[in-house]
């Protein structure tokens, strides 16, 4: 093997424990008892499962479970509706006010969520949105969207155009081209962007903060922050939380993750 060829192998492996470390101290994190002060990198010798019990309840994490379910799986449902269908003329047509189009889509992902929040509270405040599931599903649609557009108009452009052709020759129209035709093919760029803004949407913090402030509508990394206070520092109930909130996705990207690859280069290539 050549030095160049191991140098490479070291550095991947070496990335590799860069990501794989916060979720060790994390899980050591959340089998330690409270009192037990000892190196967050020495495993406990004992399984101590009152993390787990006291987060849950104390956090009311079940509430917290649907909360989060429901935005997320609302939101990605039309984000990926909206986007492939929005992607699809992008992709076809190339014509100067698609082209226009397109690139001011792409535009709107360098303005960071942060520097509009304030506009945008005041916004939902006017429209009725605080507090309410449609309005901040509606925040991660127009945020998420972008992004989307950019993936799914450079996975179809790697697609040929003949199976369009095809398809018209037999007499189908436009929407049953893409429905029954394209749709079917877009199952690796759905699953990157299911995975991609999926963890995105489940993680969020910043907009489910400022704009579902009632306690029964906190979603899992709100309702995870009020441990965390002046008087009030319950790491191990944080750390066990986090480990059973970020289960769910792990299994979506380990369910989904033999297209997340193939969705997200092909995706890129041509966007």
């Amino acid at each position: 093997m050549s030095s160049k060829r191991l140098w490479l192998n070291f550095f991947s492996m070496l990335i590799c424990l860069l990501h794989i470390l916060p979720f060790y101290i994390l899980i050591t994190t959340s089998f330690k008892a409270m009192d037990d002060f000892s190196s967050k990198w020495i495993f406990p010798g004992y399984l101590y499962l009152d993390n787990f019990i006291s987060a849950w309840f104390n956090a009311k994490l079940a509430t917290a479970f649907q909360n989060n379910l429901i935005v997320t799986v609302v939101s990605i449902t039309f984000i990926v509706i909206l986007g492939s269908i929005a992607a699809y003329p992008l992709a076809r047509r190339q014509t100067k006010w698609n082209k226009f189009i397109y690139m001011l889509f792409i535009s709107a992902l360098i303005v960071p969520p942060l520097t509009s929040l304030v506009p945008l509270y005041k916004f939902m405040v006017d429209l009725g949105g605080m507090n309410q599931y449609w309005g901040i599903i509606l925040l991660h649609i127009t945020f998420h969207l972008p992004m989307t557009i950019f993936l799914y108009t450079g996975f179809i452009s790697t697609i040929p155009r003949e199976l369009d052709e095809a398809g018209m020759i037999d007499g189908a129209g436009q929407f049953e081209l893409f429905y029954r035709i394209l749709l079917p093919l877009l199952k690796p760029i759905t699953a990157t962007v299911i995975i991609l803004h999926g963890v995105s949407v489940w993680n969020d913090f910043q907009f489910s903060l400022f704009f579902l402030q009632k306690p029964e509508l906190r979603t899992i990394t709100v309702a995870l922050s009020s441990f965390f206070g002046q008087d009030n520092n319950k790491i191990g109930w944080v750390a066990a939380g986090s480990f059973m909130g970020a289960l769910p996705m792990v299994l979506v990207y380990l369910f989904l993750q033999r297209y997340f690859i193939t969705g997200l280069s092909a995706g890129a290539i041509k966007g």
